[in-house]
């Protein structure tokens, strides 16, 4: 593990202004510790995205009366004191006492108190590797719950008692050990298990699915966690893959549970670095076999077959999706991907022609998230599980190729086909609008995918050819 100095204080590759920061503080008579995350990734070689410093001695005003001097500020609140800098994302603050006033995740009397311990103030963390402080002027490391230690294991384990005020923190528990590919110490999977999620608002649930989705190295190992600490009771749709047999001959990893975690991590070396392509990609991988639970079934030829898992996985999606997000592009996103997984190899199968092609793009709209549900649905197939030499699978997905191939000579890989013929169309042909234009411009646009036209022109021959039929 790198020794902690002042030059792996950065953020994205360029010195930020701690070292001023600190010094005002210091000046003002405060000692100023960088604390959390930021102490974290730097022990662990990361890079350092931002920065938190936690100042005893000094309350939230006298903070920012020194820090007034040369960086423009926003202050949080000051029962929280907290204090942010403009510009960087450098974030100080008074250590605080958390009190709980209630049963709900909001019931919490928070007072900034500049007197409390290093110990103390880092009791109220979640896991000993958050509680971990640096003294960036002495260099001292104060660790007072064994953060290093853990660090070195590998290991997750919780600060206190106190965890257990904030359920959410079993979901960072479940990303930080993707994120990290950390175990997760016996006592805290014990303390976790006697936990609910029952009074968490979706909002806070989508954050730590987020990170695990966006930014897990091994998502597998933050869900094999969420089964562990009987966490996927609250995530039915998941928790009911588990033990689902599969085909071996299609699936030699074994149940649906297994192949989805594979899928999880092959997605994971696939992201593409954009958060909502990746979340929307993600949660369609972690959904799109839900539907097996209900429709796995061993027939007549004595092999386990899950016909109409597709549509059934579709039904189901929505109900977990609500658990954690309102944010209903990425649900109307996630959905058709999940409804028409398994198209890019039915249509490679058939040897499918481009009106095949024209109405998949039309159904899931983007062509290219769906080749990625599927490269990592074609990968997760891998029987050897052992921790040491498990490895995915690599090779590119055919039907994947082939429908890139075909989506890109359409110009579809990325949007739906855009209606050629409207109804202006008609109106510039002498028709009054009525409601018989819907029928007759739902007849363009089946022409338009099966190929009869491909461009305005051509689509006005038609259009003029088909109402010449009719008499309206």
């Amino acid at each position: 593990m790198p020794d902690l100095q002042p030059d792996l204080i950065r953020l994205d590759g360029d010195r930020a202004p701690v070292r001023r920061v600190v010094e005002l503080l210091r000046a003002a008579g405060g000692r100023p510790y960088m604390v959390g995350g930021c102490v974290r990734d730097a022990l662990l070689g990361a890079k350092v995205v931002d920065v938190d410093i936690e100042v005893y001695g000094l309350g939230t005003r006298e903070i920012e009366s020194a820090l007034r001097k040369e960086f423009g500020i926003i202050t949080v609140g000051a029962a929280f004191g907290v204090t942010k800098l403009k510009d960087f994302p450098v974030d100080v603050s008074v250590p605080r006492r958390e009190n709980r006033t209630g049963a709900k995740h909001t019931d919490f009397d928070v007072q900034a108190d500049p007197t409390m311990t290093p110990k103390d103030a880092a009791e109220r963390r979640d896991f000993t590797l958050n509680a971990v402080m640096w003294d960036p002027f002495t260099g001292e490391i104060v660790d007072p719950w064994g953060g290093v230690a853990d660090l070195q294991a590998g290991v997750l384990r919780h600060v206190s008692e106190k965890f257990s005020e904030d359920p959410l923190r079993v979901l960072r528990a479940m990303q930080f050990a993707a994120r990290f590919e950390f175990t997760v110490a016996p006592e805290t999977v014990a303390l976790c298990a006697s936990l609910s999620q029952n009074d968490l608002p979706p909002e806070r649930l989508l954050e730590e699915w987020t990170k695990l989705i966006l930014r897990g190295r091994k998502p597998s190992v933050g869900l094999g966690f969420l089964k562990a600490c009987g966490w996927t009771k609250f995530y039915p749709e998941l928790h009911a893959m588990i033990g689902i047999q599969q085909d071996p001959e299609w699936h030699p990893e074994g149940d649906v549970w297994v192949h989805t975690l594979q899928a999880m991590d092959i997605f994971a070396t696939e992201r593409v670095g954009e958060r909502d392509e990746d979340l929307i990609v993600g949660l369609a991988v972690l959904l799109h076999d839900i539907g097996k639970a209900t429709t796995t079934k061993k027939e007549k030829d004595e092999r386990w077959h899950a016909y109409g898992h597709e549509e059934v996985s579709h039904g189901l999606t929505p109900d977990f999706l609500a658990r954690i997000t309102r944010e209903a592009k990425i649900i109307e996103a996630v959905l058709p991907l999940v409804r028409w997984h398994a198209q890019p190899w039915e249509l490679y199968k058939a040897k499918a022609g481009d009106a095949a092609v024209r109405r998949l793009a039309n159904k899931v709209v983007r062509i290219d998230r769906l080749i990625r549900v599927d490269s990592a649905d074609r990968k997760a197939r891998v029987n050897d599980l052992n921790p040491e030499t498990y490895k995915c699978r690599t090779e590119a997905s055919p039907q994947g190729i082939w429908l890139a191939e075909r989506a890109a000579a359409l110009h579809l890989a990325d949007s739906a086909p855009k209606k050629i013929v409207l109804g202006r169309h008609l109106i510039a042909l002498g028709h009054k609008p009525a409601g018989w234009f819907s029928r007759i411009l739902e007849e363009a646009f089946e022409a338009q995918l099966d190929g009869v036209f491909s461009d305005e022109a051509s689509g006005l021959v038609w259009l003029k050819e088909r109402m010449s039929r009719e008499a309206v």
